[in-house]
């Protein structure tokens, strides 16, 4: 149970981070949902969280930018006192062949689902430092493990995500904070859903157990390593994928 936690989620508004901020609420901690653009989707996360009888807050903030991190992270202390789970899972795709991907699309990738990453923990990490625990659960992607044609952008800031993890997760140990990343598979998302009939049977294809998994499995992996029985594992890479990284 995570009774009595403040736990923020990143990019909390749709898939799986909705489903995240669902799972911890159900567990008893005070959701704080991040989101960048989708205001109207974030609402209803936190009216589905409060008619549970669970209290959530909505905060927008672009977690590529540095100082708006800081700022964010700092009102968050300032309202709380506290945080004790940080989940980074804001991200976003701009999917394109190597050779005709432009540059800015391979940074904004990067900047949102790399450095934003970095930027949240930057700045909460000193609070769970001073509050000797907390739990930091950063979302990679069997894509930073396996790779995948058309998302070297993607690919690349999620295999940065797993060695930010393993680093973070040494920098912050002696102080009781665990780092850990989750690798989900293809899940089924607003992401997935656009993606051709043929392109879903190829992906199905790759996957042991034969289906794509549901971000309520993602969620369940979030709120294991987010809880208590989770205090000895750290700089850990959490498969959620059917099979497909084996």
């Amino acid at each position: 149970m995570l009774t009595g936690k403040i736990a923020v989620v990143t990019g909390a508004s749709r898939g799986i981070g909705r489903a995240v901020a669902l799972k911890f609420a159900k567990e008893g901690a005070s959701v704080i949902i991040n989101y960048n653009g989708s205001q109207d989707k974030a609402l209803e996360v936190k009216q589905e969280i409060e008619a549970q009888g669970q209290s959530a807050a909505i905060y927008q903030c672009d977690v590529s930018d540095f100082d708006k991190c800081e700022t964010f992270i700092a009102e968050i202390i300032k309202e709380y006192g506290r945080i004790d789970i940080l989940v980074n899972n804001a991200g976003i795709t701009r999917d394109g062949l190597l050779m005709k991907m432009s540059e800015e699309d391979f940074d904004k990738v990067i900047d949102t689902n790399l450095k934003g990453a970095f930027n949240t923990i930057r700045f909460a990490s000193r609070q769970m430092l001073k509050q000797r625990a907390g739990r930091i659960i950063n979302m990679a992607s069997v894509v930073g493990v396996m790779g995948n044609a058309g998302q070297t952008n993607y690919a690349a800031s999620k295999a940065g995500i797993i060695g930010l993890t393993k680093a973070a997760a040494r920098e912050l140990a002696s102080r009781g904070v665990t780092v850990n990343a989750i690798a989900p598979g293809f899940i089924e998302t607003d992401m997935t859903k656009i993606l051709p009939e043929k392109v879903k049977e190829a992906s199905v294809s790759q996957i042991p157990l034969g289906k794509f998994g549901q971000a309520e499995h993602v969620a369940a992996a979030a709120a294991f390593l987010a809880s208590e029985e989770a205090e000895y594992i750290t700089g850990q890479v959490l498969h959620v994928d059917g099979g497909m990284a084996m």
